[in-house]
């Protein structure tokens, strides 16, 4: 015989209305009424028609997460955090990868808007088309913004700036800057925070000799590599490069193996995100800090309906490993 939420409310001697509160994790039952009705759900092995009550709601217990790249660490760890904290709240993830194509992502949305999930968490592609496709609906974009929608992620300018500030008090004046795509809002703000501390410092000194050199490319290790020999294989090389992610600071260190410089002797290098693998790279890499775990929980807060903010950029944090060193006058 089926047990139904009728059975478990009378075993549990509580109101059916109550159960599905149970069901749904509210948080204004008790905790005492809470574990005796999830003890009866047990006891009784009832399973709820989920099917049924999400096509009453026109919403499942679902969120979609759609990322550029899961195979950046950066993407990877945000997916983490989102699954983690999401299963917290009784709700389940759906991932997809958009390969940083607006097509792709286009369709991956569509996909996701018809498994009716409570919400999407977006990091947006360059040259995104899904702004009609997700308007009206209740998405929170992450990192990267889409026009008409709540965008969580660190203030970038404030990082660029954060990274030119720490090789400057350390004595570099021949730096080099290591830039994402131009055609990304993140990598622009974070080249543009860079060059503002540096014009600050040249019109505090204008006397000093000095000397900057910027070039651009991709955030993978790949791209770090390849910038990095243009930059260091040069009659009179950067003592110190920051780049506009980690995946291109590890690349760096790479490219000045390759030809015999050491790291931070010969080279300090800064980069951007604090990845995993940030902190176990030889030497390991002095960073810019993007709080993941508070951006997915703002980001998840404000599906939730917990928060109605149109804009949050968090502080980034600089952290100081062994990649960087003073550099004598």
């Amino acid at each position: 015989m089926t047990v139904t939420i009728k059975d478990v409310a009378k075993a549990a001697g509580v109101a059916v209305g109550t159960v599905s509160r149970v069901l749904a994790k509210n948080k204004t039952v008790s905790e005492e009424i809470r574990t005796r009705v999830e003890e009866v759900i047990q006891q009784l092995g009832y399973t709820p028609n989920s099917l049924g009550r999400n096509l009453r709601l026109n919403r499942t217990d679902l969120i979609g997460l759609v990322i550029p790249d899961i195979t950046n660490p950066f993407f990877a760890e945000l997916a983490k955090h989102v699954e983690m904290m999401a299963s917290a709240e009784g709700y389940s993830v759906l991932l997809a990868n958009s390969h940083d194509d607006p097509a792709a992502e286009q369709q991956q949305v569509q996909t996701l808007l018809g498994r009716l999930p409570s919400g999407l968490i977006l990091v947006p592609v360059s040259e995104s088309r899904i702004g009609d496709l997700v308007s009206g609906t209740n998405t929170v974009t992450v990192d990267r913004p889409l026009k008409g929608q709540t965008l969580v992620g660190v203030d970038n300018r404030r990082g660029g700036y954060l990274a030119a500030d720490y090789l400057l008090s350390l004595g570099h004046r021949r730096l080099g800057y290591m830039g994402g795509p131009q055609i990304l809002d993140v990598a622009r703000e974070r080249y543009e925070g860079f060059i503002s501390r540096i014009e600050e410092f040249q019109q505090q000194h204008p006397s000093r000799s000095f000397a900057i050199q910027t070039v651009d490319g991709n955030f993978d290790y790949r791209a770090g590599e390849e910038l990095g020999n243009r930059l260091l294989r040069q009659q009179h090389p950067p003592t110190a490069i920051a780049t506009a992610s980690d995946q291109q600071a590890i690349g760096l260190m790479r490219a000045a193996a390759d030809i015999g410089l050491s790291i931070p002797d010969d080279l300090s290098i800064v980069g951007f995100d604090d990845i995993p693998l940030a902190s176990l790279v030889l030497p390991r890499l002095t960073t810019i800090r993007q709080p993941l775990a508070e951006i997915a929980r703002i980001a998840l807060d404000a599906i939730l309906k917990r928060s109605s903010a149109t804009e949050c950029k968090l502080e980034p944090v600089l952290v100081e490993r062994s990649s960087t060193r003073a550099w004598p006058a």
